[in-house]
């Protein structure tokens, strides 16, 4: 009895939380799929959201992919259709980095970028129209160690963008460090601090953080985040979509960055419990990152609360 009392309890919270918000943001790794694996009923979840009028975003911290590459993934798994207008739907860390490039004045300036990451963020800043370098091209570089040998930079390269790399290498983490301690100017851009993520559904891998502190390490440069918990982002959405940010909801599995990125901006939020963030976890967030303001197991509970 007193389980079904509490399972019935969350599903009020969930109905109260729909029924005073306009849209929902979604994470997309540990909250829609853990690596290629879809998780059960969060596509009813979100199909049920659409039906109730409800407008949805997905943004995801992952810049491997670009928003092409995202909804590509998101309409195979049926999360999405295939319109014109789905597109708007998605953003990414990646689209976040070159966008908050064109603010700084990027690809008029004739500056180039160096990346340490993946097609994703090589493909977004394609399309912005900035010249990039690095990235899987330079994968299977290694640094000259021999007397009177070294790395030649390009001087023209204007930014260093960071974000996970599967193919990172010292050769990469070399030519990023002599770009940020050599060339004026040169700015660093990470796409997200997130330490662990979900590249598989049976673990946790190393993410995007891990490589950013190795270059903050050896730069003693912070860089400049765009993707969550910063508001970059959702200010793109405010923007482009004119949404009140007190009535959207963030649905997210980490604190740190998911619900961190609600409590900063304004947002109400959900947090489930299906990806990074455990139990013991949650009863240890602190002010650094504030409290959820609903906790459910799954996504796919929000079709439940839409039959109460």
């Amino acid at each position: 009895f007193m389980l079904r009392t509490s399972r019935q309890r969350a599903m009020t919270s969930l109905q109260q939380l729909t029924s005073s918000v306009d849209a929902f943001i979604f994470d997309c790794d540990g909250v829609l799929w853990r690596g290629d694996e879809p998780i059960a009923g969060a596509n009813e979840a979100i199909a049920a959201l659409r039906r109730q009028g409800k407008k949805i975003f997905f943004i995801t911290n992952n810049a491997t992919k670009s928003r092409a590459g995202f909804l590509t993934k998101l309409q195979s798994m049926g999360y999405t259709a295939d319109t014109g207008e789905a597109m708007k739907e998605v953003l990414s860390s990646a689209f976040a980095a070159a966008a908050f490039l064109r603010t700084q004045g990027f690809p008029e300036n004739n500056k180039k970028v160096y990346v340490i990451g993946e097609v994703g963020i090589m493909d977004e800043l394609a399309t912005a129209g900035i010249p990039a370098l690095g990235g899987p091209l330079d994968s299977d570089k290694v640094p000259p160690f021999g007397k009177g040998q070294g790395v030649h930079v390009d001087p023209s390269v204007g930014a260093v963008v960071v974000g996970l790399d599967r193919s990172f290498c010292y050769y990469k983490l070399h030519y990023a460090q002599l770009c940020l301690n050599t060339i004026p100017d040169c700015q660093f851009i990470a796409t997200n601090p997130d330490a662990l993520m979900h590249a598989t559904d049976v673990q946790e891998w190393p993410g995007a953080g891990c490589f950013v502190s190795a270059l903050k390490y050896c730069t003693k440069t912070e860089p400049i985040l765009v993707g969550k918990p910063e508001r970059f982002l959702i200010d793109h959405v405010l923007r482009e979509h004119n949404l009140d940010p007190a009535r959207i909801c963030m649905v997210g599995d980490r604190l740190d960055t998911d619900i961190l990125f609600a409590n900063r901006n304004g947002l109400q939020s959900l947090l489930v419990m299906s990806g990074i963030t455990t139990p013991a976890i949650l009863s240890e967030a602190g002010p650094e990152t504030g409290k959820p303001d609903v906790v459910t197991d799954s996504v796919a509970d929000l079709v439940a609360q839409s039959k109460l």
